[in-house]
């Protein structure tokens, strides 16, 4: 199978895993927020917060080393036995750590809860370095597969326990352990985990190289969490709620591209990772560049077009505001994506502390820029400081993988094709129906356009099934 059907069926196989527990978390939403006092989902939101703040610190995010180490030894099993074992070496006793330490965020709890919460932290850790060490050995099935499962045991458990049985906190946190337990067991089952594990494979020296690896994504991990979450603490603190929740309808639809990077980056380093050796890497690179530009640039253009119907369609009550930021938090959302196909490149070439560096500078830009505008521009100092920390993070990325491994990079069409879609956010936010007309056949024009290549390779493919079919 050739490189590029290999990156589209594992984008396929992995966004039914990224998808799935979306629909699910809809479904469990308006049970937690009817059955939940708001002093209980404020609980419950607290530990989703902290699971992702604490647990990339606790663990030196070392699951991330072994999805990226694993591609480099797949079918040697005692290589794999080596890092898997080693991994676990290191996981086990600090998440044992992290989940009693943890106990203490929550004082005025019950013991029985809080031991529910210790449990949840430790098995979440468990579950999430299985799901790397599933991909690691390139079951991505498997992988997606777990994380449906898991989603859908929380929505049942959900269901019984805050439904039913009304245990409020309680039972969301049993909920949450149960689902864990048995996305972990099925992922472990899966790969047959007791195969890989040696206590004998104990290797300090690999150990140091795995952190060596692993240890710059956290001041990443914190860097892209600081990135996505200061826009609503500076508006909360300086313009109140009110403001905060414009802020959010407005991120609604520029969330859609978000969603499709998560999927995206997870394919595309497992991808860029097993060609990283090849030969003609560096013109694999260059093409996929130039095809994930023009797909992106394309649904970029289609979103900005349709910003006009769709907010009428999907927002109701007084948030007109909120629709002069979609536009721009439309396009930072482009360059967001776009930076990460050179993440993934980073994380191919192991050059994981460039990940956390450029992430630190696009933070700390989004965040100066904040504080600087935010009394004298409003809500617009949120949407402008992300267009621009992510716009810098996509060009000192794209000019820092250069260094390394060289790629072809058509600047003129990048930069021709970003000043067209800054003409029709101008249109965008004159609100005129001649200009929403002209947006709409810009949009289906660009996308068509940079993508007539792809267009006719899926028209020949399904032109070719009637026949046969015929």
């Amino acid at each position: 199978m050739s490189r590029e059907k290999e990156f589209v069926k594992n984008t396929f196989i992995l966004s039914l895993g990224r998808f799935l527990p979306k629909l699910s978390s809809l479904v469990t939403l308006p049970i937690l927020t009817a059955c939940l006092t708001k002093e209980e989902y404020g609980y419950y939101d607290l530990i989703a917060t902290l699971v992702m703040l604490v647990i990339p610190i606790a663990t030196m995010m070392i699951q991330t080393a072994a999805f990226r180490f694993l591609i480099d030894c797949r079918g040697d099993k005692k290589e794999s036995s080596r890092i898997i074992t080693n991994i676990f070496f290191v996981t086990i006793p600090v998440s044992i750590v992290a989940s009693i330490v943890i106990q203490f965020f929550f004082p005025s709890l019950s013991v029985w809860i809080r031991l529910l919460i210790a449990v949840y932290f430790f098995i979440d850790t468990i579950h999430l370095t299985l799901g790397q060490v599933t991909r690691g050995v390139g079951n991505n099935p498997a992988y997606s597969v777990g994380a449906v499962l898991l989603s859908l045991t929380n929505m049942i458990m959900v269901v019984v326990f805050v439904l039913w049985l009304n245990q409020g906190l309680l039972g969301v946190t049993i909920s949450l352990v149960i689902a864990n337990v048995f996305g972990s067991l099925y992922l472990a089952v899966r790969i047959h985990l007791t195969q890989y594990l040696n206590i004998r494979l104990f290797d300090r020296k690999l150990i140091k190289e795995l952190l060596a690896y692993s240890w710059p994504m956290v001041p990443n991990n914190l860097s892209a969490w600081i990135l996505k979450m200061s826009d609503r603490l500076v508006i909360n603190a300086f313009l109140g709620v009110e403001a905060n929740a414009t802020y959010a309808v407005a991120n609604k639809l520029p969330n859609l591209l978000s969603i499709a990077q998560g999927v995206m980056v997870m394919a595309w380093q497992e991808n860029a990772s097993i060609a990283s050796k090849d030969e003609d890497a560096g013109e694999y690179y260059s093409n996929m560049l130039d095809r994930a530009f023009c797909v992106l640039l394309g649904f970029t253009a289609l979103l900005i077009a349709g910003t006009p119907i769709l907010f009428r369609l999907l927002v109701r009550g007084d948030y007109d505001e909120a629709y002069d930021q979609m536009p721009i938090l439309i396009l930072a959302m482009f360059f967001f994506v776009m930076s990460s196909f050179f993440g993934g490149i980073y994380v191919a070439h192991k050059k994981t502390f460039n990940v956390g560096v450029s992430t630190m500078v696009a933070a700390g830009i989004n965040l100066a820029i904040d504080l600087l505008l935010i009394k004298v521009i409003g809500i617009w100092a949120a949407s402008i400081s992300t267009l621009v920390a992510y716009m810098v993070l996509y060009v000192y990325r794209m000019l820092n993988c250069q260094r390394f491994q060289p790629i072809k990079i058509n600047y003129g069409k990048q930069i021709v094709s970003c000043l067209v879609i800054a003409a029709m956010l101008v249109m965008c936010f004159m609100q005129m129906l001649v200009f929403d007309i002209i947006n709409g056949v810009l949009g289906v024009g660009i996308f068509l356009w940079f993508n007539k290549d792809l267009m006719k390779q899926i028209l020949g493919k399904f032109t070719d099934k009637k026949r046969k079919k015929g």
